[in-house]
């Protein structure tokens, strides 16, 4: 990262999240931003109104997860997720999905298969006060059958509290085709809040990152309705890769228009932004201190 573009960003971050006027102004107009195409028919299609969360964020028609009804238990091509562009629109970054249902399970291994996916990163618990916030799609030991997808854990790794990782051997039993599959689970985020420091979420996502790089498949990306932490953790990750490949103008506020225009929801409340802005302030820190002055 260049030096000075460095400080000029951080100086902006800065003045953002200690004007809280600012920050209140730039997020009342972000609430009143209105995603142009926004139709949602394939989500709303009575046969597939079952597949999503009651009150939940659905798929824009335009850059929905489409599946092969072919390889699909229903014969349906509908997920609820999102494909989420970058700078390439051939090549999404992300896919930005609803965590599973019982009944959706082997669509999400389905949509795994068929993105070419090889990291999913999970930012929910599986249940939070007694509500359930996902289904866990994935064997406690050994293997299980999800239609025609085979997933075998292969190990859990404890990294520390606030998160662990596992790995899954991935078989399609229609093709014998095989693929290992890793899974950053992030424990501690609770929904509609924030992480409590920036720094944990950070150092998750550097080791989401190393084990990702060089891939060209997107990391599908999940909570519970797949917009309000996952649109924060992809926002955060997001600006901070345009910065890590030279970009010399940042606007996180543009950015999240750019992420709302794919998926609806995205971040959800004004602290979530905020802790946005806090979490890349922090990295850029980071980064310009270990560079050699």
């Amino acid at each position: 990262m260049d030096i000075s573009i460095g400080h000029m960003i951080l100086a902006y971050m800065e003045d953002h999240l200690q004007n809280q006027d600012r920050l209140e102004k730039e997020w009342e107009a972000l609430c009143g931003y209105q995603a142009e195409p926004a139709a949602c028919s394939s989500a709303q299609d009575k046969n597939n109104a079952k597949k999503n969360r009651p009150n939940g964020v659905l798929a824009y028609d335009h850059s929905r997860v489409t599946l092969k009804p072919e390889n699909n238990q229903s014969n349906s091509d509908y997920i609820n997720a999102s494909l989420i562009m970058d700078h390439d629109p051939r090549n999404p970054a992300y896919i930005s999905a609803q965590g599973p249902l019982s009944s959706t399970v082997a669509d999400f291994w389905q949509m795994v298969w068929e993105s070419g996916c090889v990291v999913i990163v999970m930012l929910t618990p599986l249940a939070e006060n007694g509500n359930k916030q996902c289904h866990q799609y994935w064997p406690d030991e050994g293997s299980d059958l999800y239609h025609i997808y085979e997933v075998n854990l292969v190990s859990e790794h404890i990294w520390c509290e606030d998160f662990l990782v596992r790995s899954f051997y991935l078989k399609n039993v229609q093709t014998n085709e095989t693929r290992t599959v890793t899974q950053f689970h992030f424990l501690s985020w609770m929904d509609q809040n924030v992480p409590e420091s920036a720094r944990t979420l950070l150092d998750f996502r550097r080791k989401v990152n190393k084990c990702y790089r060089g891939r060209s498949c997107p990391i599908i990306i999940h909570c519970s309705d797949g917009s309000g932490r996952s649109g924060t953790y992809i926002l955060i990750d997001m600006v901070l890769n345009k910065m890590a490949k030279g970009a010399k103008e940042i606007d996180i506020a543009a950015t999240l228009e750019h992420l709302r225009d794919q998926r609806a929801g995205m971040v959800h409340t004004k602290e979530q932004f905020e802790f946005a802005l806090t979490a890349v302030a922090e990295e850029v820190n980071a980064i310009l201190k270990a560079l050699p002055q």
